[in-house]
């Protein structure tokens, strides 16, 4: 009698989605594995999504996913103007954003799909290559724009975009004080490590995932044309510091300073393309390709190993 009744349940609440799913009068041309969706990406993540999409479309054939690569702020207009059904950003969507969607009658889903970080990275001649967060503070808003070791050199600090998550990520750092005179941005993550590989003096900021993944060629020719730098929260570091650079450990323990967190933000609730390709993301295979990029995956542990010198019994 119980399990009838469950059974009754079930089917009562799938037919409720179904036709929630498909108002009156509404014919939908995608579901979760076939049709077309636009998307829109934060440039940060272009390397990791387009390995995401051909591998979603190679499964489901009968899938088209279009991604626009677009700076973080222009990734979330996408979303409330709905050219884009879904956007990849670092940060859930704020009070006043979710106000927005809720006037016009729509919920959108936020899905935590990885732990990512962003990455300062510095010319392969720079011997300054560890800094405390108080340093680096100090040399966001031009207290301090000289080289430790070099003290007749400027420290320039290019971004990859003004609208971009990373630039708004340090913003939100410093408590939305000014950046220095020596802050610049170009107009992408790669024109950053170029600009950095052919000047001594800058620093730069990227999304670690276009440096991480070990089996990407063009991520491995980025990180040979830079160096990239080690963090620490400590005030005072000394010669037993222990500097952190963005590796995968050290964003799954959050001892890498600059963590963050990456969202698949879903404004269609039904079952359709959108909904299914950030169930793919958020899923098993997704998830493995996050942590090959070298991210950490929301769903997939990552094992930590720590080697001592301790002699065996």
């Amino acid at each position: 009698m119980n399990f009838n009744y469950s059974v009754i349940c079930i089917l009562f609440i799938a037919t409720l989605a179904a036709c929630n799913n498909n108002p009156v009068g509404k014919d939908y041309t995608d579901t979760a594995t076939s049709g077309k969706v636009n998307i829109t990406v934060d440039e940060s993540y272009a390397l990791l999504f387009d390995t995401q999409i051909y591998t979603f479309e190679a499964l489901y054939p009968n899938a088209k996913v279009f991604a626009k690569f677009k700076p973080e702020q222009d990734a979330l207009n996408d979303l409330l103007m709905d050219s884009s059904k879904v956007a990849v950003i670092n940060r859930p969507l704020s009070k006043k954003e979710l106000a927005r969607f809720k006037a016009a009658n729509i919920y959108p889903i936020s899905t935590k799909i990885a732990e990512d970080a962003i990455a300062l990275v510095v010319n392969n001649n720079n011997l300054d290559t560890a800094f405390s967060m108080k340093q680096i503070k100090r040399f966001l808003t031009g207290e301090d724009t000289l080289w430790p070791q070099n003290k007749r050199q400027k420290i320039n600090i290019v971004f990859d975009n003004p609208n971009s998550a990373n630039y708004r990520y340090l913003k939100d750092l410093l408590n939305n004080k000014e950046f220095g005179s020596n802050v610049f941005a170009v107009k992408s993550n790669p024109e950053v490590i170029s600009y950095v590989s052919s000047h001594e003096n800058a620093i730069g900021v990227i999304s670690v995932n276009w440096i991480s993944d070990m089996d990407d060629t063009l991520s491995q020719s980025f990180l040979k044309k830079i160096k990239v730098v080690g963090l620490t929260d400590e005030e005072y570091p000394n010669e037993f510091t222990k500097f952190r650079k963005p590796r995968q450990a050290y964003i799954a323990n959050k001892s890498y300073p600059l963590c963050r967190s990456v969202y698949m933000i879903n404004r269609q609730t039904r079952a359709g393309l959108g909904t299914g390709f950030v169930s793919f993301v958020a899923g098993e295979k997704g998830q493995r390709m996050m942590k090959l990029a070298g991210l950490v995956p929301a769903t997939m542990q990552v094992r930590l190993i720590q080697i001592t010198n301790k002699p065996l019994n």
